[in-house]
Formats: C-alpha cells, structure tokens, sequence
C-alpha cells in the first residue's frame, strides 16, 4: 500500500514508530505528509481538546488553526510554519496515548471516510475551507464554556476530511462549524443576559 493510501491513524503511528527519541518534532511528524500536513497539523492541534492541559490553551490552539486557516484562503498548498514551531518537540509518549484516547473517534471517521466529491478539497474551494478554518480557530480561542470538546471534535474531522479527501465530511464539517458558531453566540448572549440580571 502506497503511503498517501494509508489511513490517517496508520500515518501517524507509524511516524511515531520510526522515531528513536522520547520526543518528536514536527517538522519530523509533517515531512512525509506532502499536501496532506494541513490536516494533520489540525489534528495535533486537537490534541488539547481531549487531554488535561492548563487554562487557556484554547487561545494558543484557536490561533494557530485561524493562521492555517489563512494560509489555506490563500491557496498555498502546504503549510508554512516558522523554523522555532518546525523544531518544537512533542512528547511521543503523550501523542502514543492520545492516538488511544481517540480511538473510538477515529474509527468511526475512518469508516466513514473515503475519497469523495474530492473538488471540494482542492483549489479554487481550499478557499471556502480555509474561511471556516479561520471562523473555527476564532470560536476556539474565544473563552466560551463547554465548547473545548465539540470544537475538538470539528477539528478532528476537519482533519480527517483533508486528509482523506473526503469532500463530503468537509460540507458537513462546514455547516456543523457555522451551527456551533450560531449557537455559541445564543448561548453566549443568553449567558450574559444572566450574568447582568444577578449584578
């Protein structure tokens, strides 16, 4: 089987496996993923979403995935990250442990996922994906409560649809991201209507 034609959880366990040290940089986990490093950097920066992480890190996470975002409406192929992000170093343990964790996820997305109503996942329509991109990392960085998981969960699949091609997780990625978006801002007046009705 050919490289690109692995699946997504494949991919990465097999980087990890191929690596020696206790941790991996990620200029090494997105060298060998061509066009497909957009996805998979939007599936490392889901990994907060699911693992205890200090406060705050939605911010950090929203705006790295709002810069992808950007990178992709203006229809760069690959991803450009500065040289200090490309040699920060994960944890091959911890990345190990998060594959675990999101088994159950992935599974099903890779059931579900495969090569499919692929013009959507190329240019000119990267641009659509790079806006929701950007729309996801802003939600993301926001202090909005009980969202960290559900966006984690976009995020995932985000990931999954680039990576596999699959234009049409994408469109549902896409109406799922603006219906949390919506959602959010309800939730986010309603709450402030209570908060200054107790003040």
């Amino acid at each position: 089987m050919r490289p690109h034609d692995r699946r997504t959880t494949e991919l990465l366990a097999a980087v990890l496996a191929d690596q020696r040290d206790d941790r991996v940089s990620v200029e090494a986990l997105l060298a060998p993923l061509q066009r497909r490093a957009f996805g998979f950097l939007l599936l490392l920066l889901a990994i907060p979403n699911f693992i205890p992480v200090p406060l705050g890190i939605g911010g950090p996470m929203g705006v790295l995935t709002a810069l992808l975002g950007v990178q992709m409406s203006l229809g760069m192929e690959r991803p450009w990250l500065p040289r200090w992000l490309r040699r920060r170093t994960l944890s091959r343990a911890a990345l190990t442990r998060f594959l675990g964790r999101i088994a159950p996820i992935t599974r099903r997305l890779e059931r579900l996922c495969k090569p499919r109503l692929e013009r959507l996942t190329v240019r000119p329509l990267t641009i659509a994906s790079g806006l929701i991109m950007i729309l996801l990392g802003v939600m993301l960085a926001l202090p909005i409560p009980f969202t960290n998981y559900v966006f984690g969960v976009l995020l995932l699949a985000f990931a999954f649809a680039l990576i596999e091609r699959d234009g049409a997780l994408l469109l549902l990625v896409w109406f799922a991201t603006s219906a949390c978006v919506l959602l959010s801002a309800t939730f986010s007046q309603a709450l402030l209507a209570v908060v200054r009705d107790l003040l």
